[in-house]
This record gives C-alpha cells, sequence and structure tokens, in this order.
C-alpha cells in the first residue's frame, strides 16, 4: 500500500514561479523531498531504467506531514439563510434519484450536528422520502413516506412542516405513474417533538458532520427547489411551475433556486426575491435534463428551462483541499522540462511503497526576449487529467479479456481501490451508473508518476501516457536535443503567440483530449510553416472543455461515436462549461486527419507489431528520413509489447482530411486478433475486426509537406516512443526519428510545389 502520496497545485510552471505540494502521510511524522529532472520514468530492466536526476532547491530537505483526507461528494451551500424552523414553511422540488438503495441521502439540511438539531430532508430507508428533526436536547425523529422511488424516475416531492403544531406532510408524487407499481408515496401526522431552529447554511445534497466535513450526500438529479413561507398543499407545486405563479404564493418565497441560470459556474441562483444564492461544492455535473424535457431541443442554451437539473454524485470530488507540505520556488534559470517533487518517508518493501514522484513541468520564462530552443515537446496534460487515477480494470467487468492478459495491481492501484474518494477518469462512471464528465488534477493523481506502470500499457513495460512519454525525454536527452516543455493548459490559455517561434513541436505519445482554443492554436501553427512531429497515436480525437474560472479540470462528454466506456445520455451532449456540442472532434468535422494528416483506426493492448516500408519510402522527398535506414522491417523491437506498432493505431484517410500529398512511408503488418478496428469506422458490424483478418488494421508511418513550407510527420502509434532506446538507441526507429528531427530542424522550407 502507498504509505506518502500527494500531487502540486499547478501542471506548468515557469522558473521563479512557485509549487506549492500537497502531501499526506499515512505512517510517521515527517519526510524526505528532493526535486529531480525525470529522463525516463520506465523501470523496466530490459530498458534504460528509472533515470532521474537531483537538481537542488529550496524544497530539499525534512518536511513535517501528517495523514490528509478527502471530504469528497458534491453539493450546494447558503450560507446567508434564516431558520427555517422559526416558522411554518414548505419545501418542493423534482428529483430523481440513482442510488435510491444508499440510506441516508439528504435532500436539504439546516442541521447542527453537535447539538443534533435542525432538520433534514432526506431519501432513506430504500428510496423513501423521508424528514429527520432534532430539538437539541439528544431527541431525533425521523418520518418516511410509505412507498419507495424507482431508480432514474422523476418525483415531485413537497414537504410541509408547522413547528408550533408539530404537524408535518410528505408527499412524494411520480411524473410517470405504471400500472401495478406503487411508488406514490405519503405521511401526514404530528411529530413528537419541534425542531430546534438553527441559523447555519442551508446545505442541498449534503449534510454538516460533526468532525466538519459533508456527509449523507445524495445520488441523483435535483430540479427547481423552492422554499415557501407557511404550509401548502402539493398541488401548488403546480401553480409554482407556472410562468406566472399567484400572487400569494409568490410572496411567500423564501427562496427558489433556478439551476438552468448561469449553468457554465458554482452559483446556483436564486430568483425569489431575496437572492440568496448557492454556492456549488466539488462540481455537481450541470447542463442536465430537467423533469420537464420534451427532446424538442438538444442545445441547452436554446432553450435552458429544460436543463433546469443539476446531478449531484457522492463519490464527485473537484479539489481535494489539502493542506501545502512544501513550497517549491522554481530556480531561476532551470532549464524547460519535465521534473517531480521526489518524496520520501523510509525504505520500501513488497508490503508498502514509502516514495512518490509528484510530477509536474517548468515551463520556459513567461517574458520573451531570451533566446529559445526551436523544439517544443507539446505535453498532453489534458489527456493525462482525462486518464487521472483510471480505475476501469479495478471496477469493469472483462478488463482482462480486453487485455488479453492478467491485471497484476501495484501498492497505487490497492490504494485507489481503497480511497474511491480520490476520484475517478473521464473513463469511469460514478457509483450511480452515470460516466466521470468532470476529471481535476487538485488531487492525488496516481497514475501521474515515474516508474508507474499502467495495466494499459501492453505487455512489457506497460507504460500509457505519462510515463510512456519518458521514453521520448530519455531519447532527447541521449541525443542532445535542446527543448521547451509546454502543455496542453498553457497551451489553451495562450493559444497561438505560445508556440509561434518555435519550428518543430514533438506529441507526446497519446494527445487525445483537446479543447477549441488549443485545436486552433495548433492549426494556426501548423497553417504558417510549423513542423509537427506527431509521435503517437489516436490524437485529437475527444473535444474538451476547461472551465473558465477553476483551474485544472475539464469537462467531457461522450456523445455519439467513438470508443466509449460510458455514454452520455441523449440531449445531454453539449458541455456545461462552455456550451459547445461534446464528442469526437471527427463528429463535428474536424477529424485529426486535419491537423496531423492522419486518424484513429485500431486499438488493441495485448502485443505490438513492426512496420513494413511501403513503396512510397522511395519517393525522393522522403529520402532524408531513410537516410541510413535501408530495413524493409522497422520496429520489431520494443519496450511496450515488443514493437513499434501497437496499443492505438492511425492511417491515412484523404475522405476525413488527410492531405492527399501524404507519403505512406510504412504500414504496420501481422497484428493479433486483438488488434480491432474502432467502431466509428464501420456501421454494420463487420465480421472481421481483427487485426489478422483486417487489412485495414495498420498504422501508417507517413508525411506530408504543408502549403506554407512547414511539414508533418507520423509515427501513428502509441508504442513507438517505446522502441527508440532499443539496441543503446542505435536502431532503425531511432535513426528515423533523428533524421525526421534534424531536417525539421533546418529552417530551409520544404518544397510546395
Amino acid at each position: 500500500m502507498l504509505k506518502i502520496t500527494g500531487y502540486p497545485d499547478r501542471y506548468s510552471a515557469a522558473p521563479g514561479e512557485t509549487v506549492a505540494f500537497k502531501i499526506s502521510l499515512e505512517e510517521g511524522a515527517a519526510f524526505e523531498a528532493r526535486l529531480v529532472e525525470v529522463v525516463h520514468g520506465d523501470c523496466n530492466p530490459e530498458g534504460p531504467g528509472l533515470k532521474v536526476r537531483h537538481v537542488p532547491s529550496n524544497a530539499d530537505g525534512r518536511h513535517p506531514g501528517r495523514p490528509q483526507r478527502i471530504d469528497a461528494g458534491s453539493h450546494m451551500v447558503v450560507d446567508a439563510m434564516p431558520a427555517l424552523a422559526a416558522g411554518a414553511f414548505t419545501v418542493f422540488a423534482m428529483v430523481w434519484p440513482t442510488l435510491p438503495q444508499r440510506p441516508d441521502q439528504t435532500l436539504l439540511a439546516q442541521w447542527d450536528p453537535a447539538a443534533r438539531r435542525g432538520l433534514i430532508v432526506a431519501v432513506t430507508d430504500g428510496g423513501r422520502l423521508a424528514l429527520t428533526v432534532g430539538d437539541g436536547s439528544g431527541a431525533v425523529q425521523t418520518v418516511t413516506v410509505d412507498a419507495p422511488m424507482l431508480v432514474r424516475q422523476w418525483y415531485a416531492f413537497a414537504i410541509a412542516f408547522d413547528p408550533a403544531t408539530r404537524r408535518v406532510r410528505l408527499d412524494q408524487r411520480p411524473l410517470q405513474p405504471y400500472a401495478q407499481v406503487q411508488h406514490h408515496g405519503r405521511f401526514e401526522g404530528v411529530l413528537d417533538l419541534a425542531p430546534a431552529p438553527v441559523g447555519t447554511p442551508l446545505l442541498l445534497a449534503g449534510c454538516p458532520e460533526a468532525d466538519g466535513s459533508v456527509g449523507g450526500h445524495f445520488d441523483g438529479k435535483i430540479d427547481g427547489p423552492m422554499i415557501l413561507a407557511g404550509v401548502h398543499a402539493p398541488e401548488r407545486h403546480d401553480a409554482l411551475l407556472r410562468p406566472r405563479p399567484p400572487a400569494e404564493l409568490a410572496e411567500a418565497i423564501i427562496a427558489r433556486w433556478d439551476f438552468s441560470r448561469e449553468i457554465g459556474t458554482t452559483t446556483a441562483v436564486d430568483i425569489g426575491p431575496s437572492r440568496r444564492h448557492g454556492r456549488l461544492e466539488h462540481l455537481p455535473t450541470r447542463a442536465m435534463k430537467g423533469w420537464n424535457w420534451t427532446g424538442e431541443e438538444h442545445d441547452w442554451r436554446r432553450k435552458p428551462e429544460h436543463y433546469g437539473a443539476i446531478h449531484f454524485h457522492h463519490d464527485d470530488v473537484y479539489d481535494a483541499g489539502w493542506e501545502t507540505s512544501v513550497s517549491l520556488t522554481v530556480p531561476e534559470g532551470l532549464k524547460s522540462g519535465a521534473y517531480a517533487l521526489h518524496v520520501r518517508c523510509g525504505e520500501s518493501d513488497e508490503t508498502a511503497t514509502r516514495e512518490d514522484y509528484l510530477a509536474f513541468f517548468v515551463r520556459p520564462p513567461r517574458e520573451r526576449g531570451t533566446a529559445r530552443p526551436k523544439v517544443a515537446f507539446l505535453a498532453p496534460t489534458a489527456s493525462y487529467i482525462a486518464y487521472a487515477n483510471h480505475g476501469e480494470h479495478i471496477t469493469a467487468r472483462g478488463a482482462e479479456l480486453q487485455m488479453n492478459r492478467l491485471l497484476p495491481f501495484g501498492h497505487a492501484d490497492l490504494y485507489l481501490y481503497e480511497h474511491p474518494e480520490l476520484g475517478g477518469s473521464l473513463y469511469d462512471c460514478h457509483a450511480d451508473g452515470s460516466g466521470v464528465a468532470y476529471s481535476s488534477r487538485l488531487r492525488p493523481v496516481l497514475n501521474f508518476s515515474a516508474r508507474y506502470h499502467s495495466w494499459l500499457g501492453g505487455h512489457g513495460s506497460a507504460l500509457y501516457q505519462y510515463n510512456a512519454d519518458t521514453h521520448l525525454f530519455d531519447w532527447l536527452d541521449h541525443q542532445g536535443v535542446d527543448y521547451d516543455v509546454i502543455t496542453d493548459e498553457d497551451l489553451h490559455q495562450e493559444g497561438y503567440e505560445l508556440i509561434r517561434d518555435y519550428r518543430v513541436i514533438l506529441t507526446g505519445t497519446h494527445p487525445e483530449y483537446h479543447s477549441t482554443p488549443m485545436w486552433d492554436a495548433m492549426k494556426a501553427w501548423i497553417d504558417r510553416g510549423g513542423r509537427l512531429m506527431y509521435m503517437g497515436g489516436n490524437g485529437w480525437y475527444w473535444r474538451i472543455a476547461f472551465h473558465d474560472t477553476l483551474p485544472g479540470v475539464i469537462e467531457l462528454r461522450r456523445a455519439e461515436d467513438g470508443i466509449r466506456t460510458w455514454i452520455a445520455e441523449p440531449g445531454e451532449y453539449f458541455q456545461g462549461f462552455n456550451g459547445e456540442y461534446g464528442g469526437l472532434w471527427r463528429r463535428i468535422g474536424r477529424a485529426p486527419n486535419v491537423i496531423c494528416g492522419v486518424g484513429f483506426i485500431a486499438q488493441g493492448f495485448d502485443v505490438s507489431s513492426f512496420y513494413r516500408r511501403a513503396p512510397d519510402a522511395d519517393n525522393p522527398r522522403a529520402a532524408f528520413i531513410f537516410e541510413g535506414v535501408p530495413d524493409e522491417i522497422i520496429g520489431d523491437f520494443g519496450l511496450i509489447g515488443g514493437g513499434a506498432a501497437g496499443i492505438e493505431l492511425d492511417c491515412i484517410t484523404t475522405a476525413l482530411g488527410s492531405p492527399p500529398n501524404m507519403l505512406r512511408l510504412a504500414s504496420s503488418d501481422e497484428h493479433s486478433p486483438m488488434m480491432m478496428l474502432v467502431n466509428e469506422e464501420f456501421g454494420v458490424v463487420p465480421p472481421n475486426l481483427g487485426g489478422d483478418v483486417n487489412a485495414r488494421v495498420k498504422a501508417d508511418m507517413a508525411f506530408g509537406e504543408t502549403p506554407s513550407g512547414g511539414a508533418l510527420f507520423c509515427t501513428s502509434s502509441i508504442a513507438w516512443c517505446g522502441s527508440l532506446s532499443h539496441n543503446g538507441y542505435e536502431n532503425n526507429v531511432s535513426k528515423i526519428t533523428v533524421n525526421v528531427l534534424r531536417r525539421f530542424l533546418d529552417p530551409t522550407p520544404f518544397a510546395v510545389g
């Protein structure tokens, strides 16, 4: 098990800037820290091995530490709220429960947990609406309706209570009745005690606990909650839903939250007269279909009144909120590159890992004017965040069948299993089965660390994402290439101006996730003569959104088509952060082929194969690429699955935007049956999906010039970089890569005619 873990407050920092590291210790009271440059994160003894270099810094030394925990679960907080129990009141709302079997799920609470006084409206007892009151003496009473709610069905609930008489009425009315199904729940009676009024904040979808945390989270959607002064019959709820409710009801409104307002923010707008706006914590999912959605409009911006629901989850997490354990000031003059704070609390053994590498990148100085390298590595941090704490191997059935091997669990995997509050990746589902649409870097990300072995990485090194990219860092270091590192977040925020002066940009092994500003900036750079070395596979695949005001979080809607571990509900394809249509870039007319010349064609996670030289390799335009490489077979070796062509593959497809001048230099061959055609490539399921029987399942090594004198080079395989270090870096994969980089650095324009 992990005995130390943590995270930085940023993934990108320039010299002179500060990175705050949040550390949690499971044992001991102190830890050692040192800044290191990460050269190679792969521990496989068949390769160069783990390589880190110590860089003296102000963070080096021994620091006090303690356990830190995550108070996960989304909810709403209203700070300035009068004590409801001081008089008669009625609560109306629409609810759509997704885990009604979970006990004690709070819908609304104004509760003092230490004194056990106030009131809680909840879903409990297998899905029944309930009211709990406490008088502050220790006495607590709960009443429930007589029928449970069904999962994923809309209900109108009403709770009317008069503390003076202690008379209460609960009503749970289904919007869709069914024959032979009793789920209209009711309760009416007099309580044995009256709640003591409390002036604490009001919470929705969570309840304050005595230790200061929030518990009792609700799983499901809530739409249109409102609180009125006085006792009102359930039927009056319908009148309040009209555009102009009766005056006597409007005047009774204490608060009425309209979740269709300001959807891109964390504010829950109160449209009542007192403007008691709520604050949303841990990013519950917005732009969700409400109880009144009809299907006539799928874009929430065009009919926001149909998107008045928020989906809360007890396992939502945005910011772990840990205290800073040590702050690092990036040394002035430190070269741009991949770094980590190496933290250690003792010797590791078979039972425990007592060290971690908390990764981040040093970007170039923000001020222009100093001479910079002409090469940049675009660190795919959006993809790192998308895959953050990817746990399908723990939660999903059939993972070992998909990988075609047994999946060993390391200490990080066990820790993730024991700590679901760390939050999942964009590939995981919440406990209620809904897809994780938001992923944040402000939490421990166990798979963004040197030495981590991924279950997705194929036979051999079993690396994916960050550590697979360190194969490229190591090769650049061995070749003595001076380069800058910029991250996806940098590119999203600063756009084309950030990359305009670089002659060459190298991608990581799997640059899958891109926002619109990132896409536009890269296209502008290519169109102005940039030379792109696409060093991976399945790039520019999913469209994401960054939040305008919250750092380090991205949104994904897994809309129509693509490899989807979960599927967005119809009507919920538009991103809540910015209103853009989500899903595949290909589905909105911007296939990856338009950016890098190739696009996704197949995936398989068992063994990798090799490339076979194609006729275009003899084209004089490609002579520089194959200088010193006469071989027909390329890359029949490597740390990722044993070959250079594996995991995920791309190919040339002119119908999707691959430029017609792209040369197919080589294509991969002899793939296993587990390397399968991706589903967006067919309408009717073909009988020959696997690479052993489908000729389309191949990676195309490709090259093409651009009209502005630039060029594109595509490896089209995630496994390519895992072959660079073979035979002491003396091999045809390495030779081809260095040939391309050398020519791409030459300022001589490529021929365009």
